[in-house]
């Protein structure tokens, strides 16, 4: 008999060399079940002869908690782990067919495609499509969707990542912290026939090919604390512009002692010509913090490109390069009566322990 500190004796728990092998694969498989896997790990700790108190305590649980899932065991062993079936009619997949079928959507690939669909999942493991979405829905699992990344490569990728979010979560005082960037080659489209409106069980609807009239490229520089914008419009992005931007910021916030200005901004190599590094150079007042190559998303004034794009400019009609213009600016305005900052909570450790875990998952990945 084994017992915890003060506790009742508890009952002694052997594991089967099956059992243990069981269970190992269920605690360490990465996209099982959390409470399963805690689950497993509970009863791996106490067939190691721990009493509930360590167990707890190692785990991170409370011991009520242990006591719970150390009695299930005793009672029903590995069934016991499982989720208690509900009220119904009695089911007819088993564990083992579920298991099978999200090891399968997980670990493997269909022989000629690269991913699988419900159909192609129901002729592999002989259960029915219902049944694969059902699973599908239930472990959270979406074969059919898939998303981008890119790691930055920068040498001094900690060290402006340390500079960047610093900036965020805790700015100098006096400070004014701009993000800065372009949002090149804005498109003025133009339907080639009128939209229908919105109605009562149709969604609004339009062609699906246009009529392009030119475009222009968006300047715009993100106040960190207080969400306000500025922004200015012009056919090209080159330094040229750039630099007109630059003044436009200078005239817009007024010099005062002790107020420093910080410009977050990318390695576009329009930001780091001889004309705007001179620019600089004049004006003791500006400090640059560039972000690291391929990480535009640590640039706060992405997320706004993000909001008028899906807010303003996907979805609007423009005859002309000027119409758009002003449908950008109006926007800029608009959101300027009411201005709100972003709640920036991702501190650098945070970031870079992310960073981390994609580098090990792509180094064991095969490739």
């Amino acid at each position: 008999m084994a017992g915890g500190a003060g506790g009742r004796p508890k009952a002694e728990l052997v594991l089967t060399e099956e059992e243990t092998e069981t269970l190992q694969r269920w605690a360490r498989r990465p996209k099982s079940s959390q409470f399963l896997a805690l689950r497993s790990r509970i009863v791996l700790a106490c067939g190691r002869g721990l009493t509930n108190t360590q167990v707890a305590q190692d785990l991170n649980v409370t011991k009520p908690t242990v006591g719970k899932w150390r009695k299930r065991f005793l009672e029903r062993r590995l069934d016991g782990l499982l989720d208690e079936p509900r009220p119904g009619a009695p089911r007819k997949i088993s564990d083992a067919q579920v298991e099978q079928v999200i090891t399968k959507t997980l670990e493997s690939k269909p022989p000629h495609a690269t991913h699988w669909s419900t159909r192609s999942m129901a002729q592999a493991t002989g259960l029915s499509q219902t049944a694969i979405s059902r699973i599908w829905r239930a472990f959270s699992l979406q074969p059919h969707r898939t998303e981008t990344f890119k790691l930055s490569t920068d040498p001094l990728f900690i060290d402006k990542v340390r500079d960047v979010v610093g900036l965020y979560m805790s700015p100098p005082e006096n400070a004014v912290v701009l993000c800065i960037d372009e949002k090149s080659q804005v498109q003025a489209l133009d339907r080639t026939q009128p939209l229908l409106p919105l109605e009562p069980g149709r969604p609004e609807r339009h062609t699906h090919d246009y009529a392009r009239h030119g475009t222009t490229s968006l300047f715009a520089a993100w106040n960190v604390a207080t969400g306000e914008v500025i922004g200015r419009c012009d056919q090209r992005h080159r330094h040229q512009e750039f630099l007109k931007f630059l003044n436009q910021i200078d005239q817009t916030i007024p010099e005062e002692p002790g107020v420093e200005i910080h410009l977050v901004m990318d390695n576009y190599a329009t930001h780091k010509t001889p004309r705007v590094q001179r620019w600089l150079a004049k004006r003791p007042r500006y400090h640059v913090h560039f972000t690291p190559t391929s990480a535009s998303w640590l640039n706060q004034v992405e997320r706004f490109f993000a909001e008028i794009t899906a807010k303003r400019i996907r979805r609007g009609a423009f005859r002309s390069v000027p119409s758009l213009e002003k449908a950008i600016m109006d926007y800029v305005a608009q959101h300027n009566q009411n201005p709100r900052p972003f709640q920036w909570t991702a501190d650098a450790d945070l970031i870079l322990g992310r960073v981390a875990n994609v580098c090990k998952r792509i180094n064991n990945s095969g490739y």
